[in-house]
């Protein structure tokens, strides 16, 4: 089963990668929404999580992409062509996602361990610096509020990535797609790897505030209850 719900109209698809997995969502509000496309050569799982929800490829409207990195939008020209949806992303990274890019420059986070868990995942095992180029219909902004499935709420999180997107959906209490912008692996942590600490940790304090039932994650399980007030307990930036 490559498909599981975690509230009620929304389901995860969990995809191999090189350094564990990563999540693509889909939330099913009589259309279907796809948030995020894996890496290249996913688009056949993606599609096989739609059917599995009985669905069908052309059931997708929309593709939500959280940023460019190669296991986020790697499938999203594709995905395109096999589904007629529109895509959306915030500008500073649909500009490299139309050029086949798919990365910037990063520094580990800090620790030693840290610093040799990203050596080592950029080194020896590192993700495509390229995809193939896809347009990007929509450019999204920070607070914009997209009339989809009943209203989703973006967030500009940068840090991890200048141009990510966390996602709010306005539903079942608040259900946050946290992205990249924190991880749920052995607990909630900052990603290994950002282009900037600073702007990662305020984009981490800028989530907690926010009101959200659910939490889900590009890398890592969702948190299903309070999961706001797992994020304020935290106490990110201290």
């Amino acid at each position: 089963m490559s498909a599981r719900q975690i509230v009620p109209g929304v389901y995860v698809s969990s995809l191999p990668t090189p350094f564990g997995s990563v999540n693509a969502y889909l939330i099913d509000s009589g259309e279907l929404t796809l948030i995020d496309t894996g890496l290249p050569g996913d688009a056949d799982k993606i599609l096989a999580a739609v059917q599995e929800i009985g669905r069908r490829p052309a059931d997708i409207h929309h593709i939500l992409i959280t940023h460019c990195h190669a296991d986020h939008a790697g499938s999203v020209a594709i995905l395109k062509q096999l589904t007629g949806a529109a895509t959306y992303m915030h500008p500073l990274d649909a500009a490299l996602v139309r050029e086949g890019r798919s990365r910037r420059s990063m520094t580990p986070r800090p620790g030693l361990v840290a610093r040799i868990s990203y050596e080592f995942f950029t080194r020896v095992r590192p993700l495509p610096a390229t995809l193939v180029p896809a347009a990007i219909e929509h450019e999204v902004h920070d607070d914009e509020v997209l009339p989809i499935a009943g209203g989703i709420r973006a967030i500009h999180v940068p840090g991890h990535c200048a141009g990510q997107l966390a996602f709010l959906w306005l539903k079942q209490g608040g259900v946050l797609f946290a992205a990249d912008a924190v991880a749920n692996v052995g607990g909630l942590s900052l990603n290994l790897g950002n282009e900037s600490l600073e702007q990662a940790e305020e984009s981490l304090i800028k989530i907690a505030g926010l009101a959200f039932e659910t939490a889900c994650f590009g890398h890592g399980d969702p948190i299903h209850h309070n999961a706001s007030a797992r994020f304020r307990q935290r106490k990110w930036g201290v």
